[in-house]
């Protein structure tokens, strides 16, 4: 029982400790985003896009916002691998799709990117793309944010209570907070089964 008093000893700290100012920001900066007819893309890897494709279908059903996670199709993601390398998938997609200064990103992501490490170089690229269209940025990210909390414009970044459990605790808390925003007065337009 160790690990697990521990580890909700320490979901309890997060909680605590998560800026809840900036969810409120995050949640009217996509009620803007809705209100002027943008489009919202979700960018994450690994579980992190996992949790992309769960968001997609709650910002879509419950908050009438447009949104899309390239993950989500797997062919295209997996051809531009191949054609063009796993870099520039997401800033690739994000042109096709013709990203405008009325749209968004919203990063799900454990470390937010760091070019410095060569970690989530993909997700870098699609940020840089999204402010040279003048895109706004959203995000939840662990760690110190990496580059999507240095370009962005509304960031969450869930407090690190344990080193080695970053990841578990990032992606749980993307869940956390997106559920929290779908479900906010502001946001929600369609309610929940139950």
């Amino acid at each position: 029982m160790d690990h697990v008093s521990k580890y909700f000893k320490q979901v309890a700290d997060i909680s605590q400790r998560l800026d809840l100012a900036k969810v409120e920001a995050l949640a009217n900066g996509l009620a803007a985003l809705r209100e002027r007819g943008g489009r919202l893309f979700m960018l994450g890897v690994g579980g992190s896009a996992a949790n992309c494709a769960h968001a997609v279908n709650d910002f879509r059903k419950l908050c009438n916002i447009e949104t899309y996670a390239p993950t989500d199709n797997v062919s295209e993601l997996t051809a531009r691998t191949n054609d063009e390398g796993w870099d520039t998938v997401f800033a690739g997609w994000l042109e096709t799709s013709r990203l405008t200064k009325n749209d968004g990103i919203f990063v799900f992501s454990v470390g937010g990117g760091d070019a410095e490490r060569n970690v989530s170089v993909n997700l870098i690229r699609g940020l840089e793309y999204a402010k040279k269209v003048g895109a706004t940025i959203f995000g939840v990210v662990g760690r110190n944010g990496g580059f999507t909390a240095k370009v962005g414009n509304e960031v969450v970044i869930i407090p690190t209570v344990d080193d080695t459990l970053i990841t578990p605790h990032a992606e749980a808390y993307q869940a956390v907070v997106w559920h929290c925003l779908v479900s906010h007065p502001v946001l929600q337009r369609k309610s929940t089964k139950w």
